[in-house]
């Protein structure tokens, strides 16, 4: 089984997602189950609703879990195997006070030398300390295990104190609920990021005082790097999930920038189904990766001219096929729903003349002039160049002073695409596009 496995304290960011994509096309791969687990268990760091919003967002992506836990449910679990391994000895009862523990750092410190738990300090407390956490025993032996990404990783046995697997209130630490769940589940695979990578030793010893001598493999994906080259934090926007799909980038296409990342893939635009084909985890970088919106632009602009005019319409909240030939049309300069949504939207809300001075008299005469061509319903509409004659000889207007007051009643802007170009995909929509808020004539 590979599982994904989130907590419900803040927004899922794209190292987060990556993860689970990768947990899930290897899930596929291999025909095993794909476990959901929120870690639920810092309770105080909790947010209401977090939980449901990883369900609905992984929902999105089209990735489907086969089982659904909270971390929360297993705390029966977590506490019988912790008092299991306190009477076999392989954990033990540890009555330091945190005051007494911040003393200590400050002493290695001036030390200079690097912190470590002595067993030795565990029953100092006892007499005027009533709540003790339970620790593991440190490793006694050097740590090592190869990883699918990074190859062989060992970490010295000295480097590994006892740790707290079950806090004073009885609650259990993220290495030790993560560990036993995934022994409780019996995932064989684990996928997750790099800041992981030092939880994994801790990990595999709670694992061996547990006895579980079942097979297990990991792979720690490199750190995702923001434009300027620095570890990307979570309180930038670009990486944040939520904040991308509200820019208007298609899920396939996030997925499919995420996959890609660090990655020799051997087509350049697909979806998370078609990569479960040739995905292989073996070959995703061990450096970091630098997060490139103006790829994930360029991939969303190609995802977005697979899908279908009336698709097209349907992500602009219209059934009709013509908006969805319009969207399409702008993919020309547009890459984001939000930028189609607001060309498409300035062409069909009535115009501001005020917001255009320099042409406001040219625009209320030729607003003047079409709105009888299309109540006659004027041969000249059918195409741009009869449309353009007919309009300049009604109008006695030429130059920008036509095609700027034209492209301003076509489209809302001074800019933008040819006219001609634009003209065949709007003409039959010509009573709901030539509106203007003031008229004056």
């Amino acid at each position: 089984m590979l599982r994904f496995a989130p907590s419900p304290t803040g927004d899922m960011h794209i190292g987060n997602l990556r993860a689970a994509i990768f947990n899930y096309i290897l899930a596929k791969q291999r025909n095993e189950e794909f476990l959901l687990r929120i870690e639920d268990t810092d309770v105080e760091r909790n947010i209401e609703g977090k939980d449901k919003e990883i369900l609905q967002m992984l929902t999105l992506f089209g990735i489907l879990w086969d089982k659904l836990v909270y971390q929360s449910e297993n705390l029966h679990h977590h506490q019988m195997i912790a008092d299991h391994l306190l009477k076999s000895g392989k954990a033990f009862l540890c009555y330091c006070t945190e005051d007494f523990l911040d003393k200590k750092r400050e002493e290695a410190k001036e030390a200079k030398r690097a912190f470590r738990y002595e067993d030795s300090w565990s029953e100092q407390e006892k007499d005027s300390n009533p709540t003790p956490v339970v620790r593991l025993h440190g490793a006694k032996a050097d740590v090592c295990y190869t990883d699918k990404i990074k190859g062989l990783l060992t970490f010295a046995a000295h480097e590994i104190d006892s740790f707290v697997i079950l806090r004073a209130n009885g609650m259990p630490t993220y290495n030790f609920a993560c560990a036993v769940d995934d022994v409780l589940y019996d995932v064989r695979f684990i996928v997750r990021g790099e800041d992981h990578t030092t939880n994994t030793p801790k990990q595999i010893l709670i694992r061996e005082a547990m006895q579980c001598d079942l097979p297990i493999e990991f792979a720690h994906l490199p750190i995702i790097l923001n434009e300027e080259g620095k570890k990307m934090s979570k309180r930038e926007q670009s990486s944040s999930v939520k904040w991308l799909l509200e820019e208007g980038f298609l899920p396939q296409a996030i997925a499919n920038y995420l996959i890609s990342m660090g990655n020799n893939t051997p087509v350049e635009v697909f979806t998370l189904k078609e990569s479960i084909a040739w995905f292989d985890i073996a070959k995703i970088t061990k450096s970091p990766v630098k997060f490139d919106i103006k790829r994930l632009r360029f991939l969303n602009r190609e995802h977005f001219k697979r899908l279908s005019d009336s698709e097209l319409a349907y992500l602009l909240e219209s059934s009709n096929p013509q908006v969805g030939a319009l969207a399409r049309f702008y993919l020309q300069e547009a890459s984001t729903l939000n930028e189609i949504r607001n060309a498409i939207t300035s062409i069909f809300r009535a115009k501001n003349i005020a917001e255009f001075p320099e042409f406001t008299d040219e625009i209320v005469c030729l607003h003047s002039h079409i709105i009888p061509m299309l109540d006659s319903l004027h041969p000249a509409l059918s195409t741009f160049e009869s449309f353009k004659k007919e309009l300049m000889t009604q109008s006695n207007l030429k130059g920008k002073h036509f095609f700027k007051p034209l492209r301003i009643l076509l489209t809302g802007k001074l800019e933008g695409p040819e006219l001609s170009d634009l003209y065949p995909l709007i003409w039959g929509m010509l009573k709901d596009i030539i509106r203007i808020e003031e008229a004056k004539c």
